[in-house]
């Protein structure tokens, strides 16, 4: 809509409920509190409009339109492909749409319900989201095959403190797990010679194999590197294991092709973890 078209529906608006429903000012604009009832109820009215809509679809027996999915980077790049994959060659008429971030930023996007489903790397914080444990992931010490502790069987977290750090970022769930993990062990965030944080396990990946210093990523993100000899891939003792999660919203109306995804989700992703 043109910004006039959307002036004057604003002003039919304020007119039928014969109060104003936005503050406007000083180049600004808000809703006033009469706004925000409105804003509520019209919300309400279109969500039931669209569960109307996917109830009255999935009548029909098919299991067909959008599917908006978030996922954490490791996730999205080394686990879900496959699982999207199956779920489409199943189910072709559903239109899978994937949100990659890290953890913090895809339980919000759930939370805002602009997202049907989420999975991440740690359990959600969001009080309206309901935490459903999927599978099992090992995080362990990556590191070039020539550094001082690649020949090790295992590793202890005091081993780590004197090498260079190359970590996740903030708001990650890789990253908030081997936070705790350290602060388990005794050892403070300050303690450890971070040299870097990075947005992706690719990214951290490419500089450790540089041999600037090691890294704590999930084994499953590391199996080509592996493979090809560039990098090793050494456990954790005590081993660093972590649940990855599936996240919705406790009151969002969950539709068939929901809970179908996730059923599906669940049983793939721990085989494609094993």
């Amino acid at each position: 809509m043109t910004q006039p078209a959307v002036t004057f529906q604003i002003k039919q608006l304020e007119e039928h409920f014969n109060t104003r429903l936005f503050e406007r000012g000083h180049g600004k604009i808000s809703l006033t509190p009469a706004g925000d009832l409105v804003l509520e109820y019209a919300e309400r009215i279109l969500g039931l409009s669209s569960e109307m809509e996917t109830r009255v679809r999935e009548m029909t027996g098919r299991l067909a339109g959008p599917l908006l999915i978030g996922a954490s980077t490791t996730i999205a790049e080394f686990l879900l492909p496959r699982v999207l994959g199956e779920f489409k060659g199943a189910h072709p008429e559903v239109q899978a749409k994937l949100t990659v971030a890290n953890s913090e930023t895809i339980e919000s996007r759930v939370a805002e319900h602009t997202l049907d489903i989420g999975l991440i790397e740690a359990p959600s914080r969001q009080p309206t989201l309901v935490t459903e444990p999927c599978c099992e992931d090992e995080l362990q010490v990556i590191l070039r095959p020539d550094h001082p502790l690649a020949r090790n069987k295992t590793i202890a977290p005091k081993q780590l403190v004197p090498h260079a750090y190359v970590s996740r970022e903030s708001g990650s769930g890789t990253r908030e797990f081997t936070d705790l993990y350290f602060r388990r062990a005794g050892i403070d965030a300050s303690d450890l010679n971070m040299i870097m944080e990075l947005g992706s396990p690719e990214t951290i990946k490419g500089v450790v194999s540089t041999g600037v210093g090691f890294a704590i990523l999930s084994q499953v993100t590391v199996a080509r590197e592996q493979r090809l000899g560039e990098l090793v891939a050494i456990p954790l003792q005590p081993k660093l294991i972590r649940s990855l999660s599936l996240v919705y919203p406790k009151e969002k109306f969950r539709s068939r092709l929901v809970n179908t995804f996730v059923e599906f989700a669940k049983a793939k992703l721990k085989d494609v973890s094993a």
